[in-house]
C-alpha cells in the first residue's frame, strides 16, 4: 500500500458483486481520492451483479448480522438513497418482515375465498383490485376475501395490510421488524447502479474480465505488483500494474488467494408476478405440507415419441422458503441451499435445477392464492460465499498482512444489507490504512489467514 494518499496510485477491484461495486463507489468518495493521482480499475468476469448480487432477496435489517457492520450499512443505504433516487432507481423503501407459521394446502384443491369479478377500468387505477387482462376482459379478484376470513387472520395478530396469505392455513405470525428496523432494495438495480456511479467519478469497469492471478513483488512475496486477466470474448491477456488491490470476488475468492477460508453454498430462487400488487411484506415462513403435496403425474420425453409417466410425491414435510413483496408488482421466493453442484469458474454458468425452482414455486403457492395465480417471472441459482473458519463472526474485511491487498469477503446471505458498511471501510482500509467508520476488528482478515 503506497505510504500516503496523494503519491500515485493504481488501484484494481476485483469482483463486480455489491461488495466489488460499493467498494469502486466509496473509494471515488474518499476524501484522498484525486482522479489525476489516483485510478480504479474494476474488473468482472462476467457481467455486473451477474451472481448472488443480482438474485438476492434485497432485505435490509437492523437485526441483521454481524452487529460490528450492520449499523454503519444499514444507515448508509438510506443515504445512498436519498442521494441518487433509490426509490425509484433500485426499489429502496420501508417494509414489514414477520416470521409466519403455517399450513400448507394441496394445490388442486385451492379455492379462493369469494373471488369477485370486476368490470373494465383503467390498470393504473385499479391498485389493490387486482389487474386487467391484456384483451381488456374483466380479471377475477382474489383481494375481497369474505369478512369470516379476514377475522380469523386478525385473531392470529395478523396486520391488516398483510391480506395474500390464506386464513385457513396460516396458524401463527411474529414480527421480527417493522419499517423503522427493516427496508430492502432490488440488488441487481441496486448493485449496477453502485457500478455506474463510481464510473461517473472516474472508475473504469470492465466486465468479461477474468481475473487469472494476482501477481505479487519477489522474493519475498510481501506486497502487491500486478493482476492479469483475460477478456473472456478475445482471450487476450493483459496485466495491469497495482499498488492496491482490493479482493471482493464473493465464493470464487479461494480461486484467486488460496489461503482465504472462503467456501460456495448454491441457492436457488424465483420471483413471480402475483395476480394483485400485494403489500410490502418480507416474510421467514415455515409451512407444513400434507402428504403426497405436489403429487401429479409427468411426461418424459423417451425419444422417438415414446413417453413415460411417473408419479412424483412428497412425504409429508416443513419448508421454509423466504418470501419478500417487491415495488412494481413482483414477489421474490427463496428456498435452502445446497452443496451438490460444484462452484463453477464463472457466474454464468451456474447450473439451474427446475425442480428446486418448482419446488419453491409451489411452497409458496400452498400459502397464497396471490402467488399461485401468478406468473413466475424468473428461476435462478447463485453461490452464497461462507467464511469457513473458527471463531469467525461474519465477512472477512480488511488488511490481509500482504502489502496492498485489501479482503472483503464472505459475507453469507447479508451482503446487499452490507455492502454499503463494506465497501465505505474498504475505502478507509485503502487510503488511510485503517477502518474510521466502524469498529470491525473481529472481521479482520488477519485473524484467520
Amino acid at each position: 500500500m503506497a505510504s500516503a494518499a496523494s503519491e500515485k496510485r493504481n488501484i484494481v477491484v476485483i469482483g463486480g458483486g455489491i461488495i466489488g461495486c460499493t467498494s469502486a463507489y466509496y473509494l471515488t468518495r474518499h476524501p484522498a481520492y484525486d482522479p489525476s493521482k489516483h485510478t480504479i480499475t474494476l474488473l468482472e468476469a462476467g457481467k455486473i451483479a451477474g451472481g448472488a448480487s443480482g438474485k438476492a432477496g434485497g432485505l435490509l435489517a437492523l437485526w441483521a448480522y454481524p452487529s460490528s457492520l450492520v449499523p454503519l450499512s444499514y444507515r448508509l443505504h438510506k443515504e445512498l438513497s436519498d442521494a441518487h433516487g433509490g426509490e425509484e432507481r433500485w426499489g429502496y423503501r420501508a417494509v414489514h418482515c414477520g416470521q409466519v407459521d403455517c399450513v400448507g394446502r394441496h394445490l388442486d384443491a385451492i379455492k379462493s375465498d369469494g373471488p369477485t369479478v370486476e368490470g373494465k377500468e383503467d390498470r393504473a387505477t385499479k391498485g389493490e383490485h387486482g389487474d386487467l387482462k391484456d384483451d381488456g376482459k374483466a380479471a377475477v379478484s382474489l383481494q375481497k376475501r369474505s369478512k369470516d376470513a379476514m377475522g380469523r387472520l386478525r385473531a392470529k395478530g395478523v396486520p391488516e395490510e398483510l391480506d395474500w396469505v390464506s386464513a385457513e392455513g396460516l396458524k401463527s405470525y411474529d414480527e421480527m421488524g417493522d419499517p423503522s428496523t427493516t427496508a430492502q432494495v432490488h440488488p441487481f438495480q441496486f448493485t449496477t447502479a453502485m457500478a455506474e456511479l463510481a464510473q461517473d467519478k472516474g472508475a473504469v469497469v470492465r466486465t468479461n474480465a477474468s481475473v487469472k492471478s494476482i501477481n505479487y513483488t519477489s522474493p519475498s512475496n510481501s506486497a502487491v505488483d500486478s493482476v492479469t486477466y483475460a477478456d473472456k470474448e478475445t482471450g487476450k491477456e493483459e496485466t495491469i500494474p497495482a499498488t492496491d488491490i482490493v479482493l471482493a470476488a464473493g465464493p470464487w475468492t479461494q480461486t484467486l488467494f488460496p489461503r482465504a477460508p472462503i467456501s460456495a453454498l448454491r441457492a436457488h430462487s424465483v420471483t413471480i408476478r402475483p395476480s394483485r400488487p400485494v403489500s410490502a411484506y418480507a416474510l421467514f415462513t415455515q409451512i407444513r405440507l400434507p402428504e403426497n403435496f405436489g403429487a401429479r403425474t409427468d411426461e418424459v420425453n423417451q425419444g422417438k415419441g415414446n413417453k413415460k409417466t411417473f408419479k412424483a410425491r412428497r412425504s409429508e414435510q416443513i419448508v421454509t422458503p423466504e418470501i419478500y413483496a417487491r415495488p412494481k408488482n413482483e414477489v421474490y421466493a427463496c428456498g435452502e441451499g445446497d452443496h451438490l453442484v460444484p462452484l463453477p469458474a464463472s457466474s454464468d454458468l451456474v447450473e439451474v435445477d427446475e425442480a428446486r425452482c418448482q419446488d419453491i414455486v409451489d411452497y409458496v403457492a400452498s400459502i397464497s392464492d396471490e402467488l399461485r395465480c401468478g406468473e413466475v417471472t424468473a428461476k435462478q441459482a447463485c453461490y452464497l460465499p461462507n467464511v469457513n473458519a473458527s471463531g469467525s463472526g461474519g465477512p472477512l474485511i480488511g488488511l490481509t498482512g500482504i502489502k496492498g491487498l485489501v479482503l472483503a469477503a464472505g459475507h453469507t446471505c447479508w451482503g446487499i444489507q452490507n455492502g454499503p458498511g463494506t465497501g465505505k471501510l474498504v475505502g478507509e482500509f485503502v487510503f488511510e490504512g485503517e477502518a474510521r467508520s466502524a469498529r470491525v476488528k473481529g472481521l479482520d482478515p488477519r485473524l484467520v489467514l
